[in-house]
């Protein structure tokens, strides 16, 4: 029996982002139904009635919650299907979680910060950022990917940022081409893949998207 993949999705989010990215890169088809969060389908609040969040990947009915989770269920059930995303060694897998989790922390808690109107939050945002960013080229290194045999799973869990780097940048006046050459150009590279550029979200768009929030929210 072929297989049935939904994702349910919301685009300009970077977890929905991340799902769409592990589909593409190992060829998966799937049915994308995009979610209106302000009115959530009946399927999104039944297949994660817990958090009642996207992404949500449903494979033959069965419902997978959690972006992280769905990216080790995609590398996981399509492992004849390169390329492998999570290291094969235990050691470098448990090394690849725990850095994926300081990513996802230390992203959203600093880009929440740097949109802030407050200058103190701002500026402790920023200097957050700065630390992670460093942190990250030092992982780096001098290698094209994250992942030692190409794109991986780090490089999954970062790239879906990028799209909201433009609004980071415009609300705390820098530039991460300029002060962070390693992970541009490491950018560039996830974005010459094609299945990665076409799962992202457009940062014009994403920009867009948070100039309507912070105006329904009166700021």
């Amino acid at each position: 029996m072929e297989d049935k993949v939904i994702l349910l999705d919301y685009h300009p989010s970077m977890f929905g982002m991340r799902a769409r990215v592990a589909l593409a890169v190992k060829g998966i088809d799937y049915e994308h139904r995009e979610e209106d969060l302000q009115n959530k389908s009946q399927l999104l609040l039944e297949s994660n009635p817990v958090y009642k969040q996207i992404p949500v990947l449903i494979h033959n009915g069965k419902p997978v919650c959690g972006s992280f989770i769905i990216v080790e269920y995609i590398d996981e059930v399509w492992k004849d299907k390169s390329p492998t995303l999570l290291p094969c060694d235990p050691y470098q897998r448990a090394q690849a979680r725990f850095l994926a989790d300081y990513i996802e922390k230390k992203v959203m808690e600093t880009g929440n910060l740097i949109w802030c109107e407050e200058r103190e939050e701002k500026e402790a945002g920023k200097k957050g950022f700065v630390e992670f960013m460093k942190q990250m080229e030092s992982e780096l290194g001098d290698k094209p990917f994250f992942g030692d045999n190409g794109f991986g799973f780090l490089d999954v869990a970062l790239i879906t940022y990028t799209p909201w780097f433009k609004t980071f940048e415009i609300c705390g006046d820098f530039s991460i081409q300029q002060d962070y050459p390693k992970l541009s150009s490491w950018v560039k590279k996830c974005l010459e893949i094609e299945s990665v550029s076409k799962s992202l979200a457009d940062p014009d768009n994403v920009y867009n998207f948070y100039l309507t929030i912070k105006e329904k929210r009166g700021i």
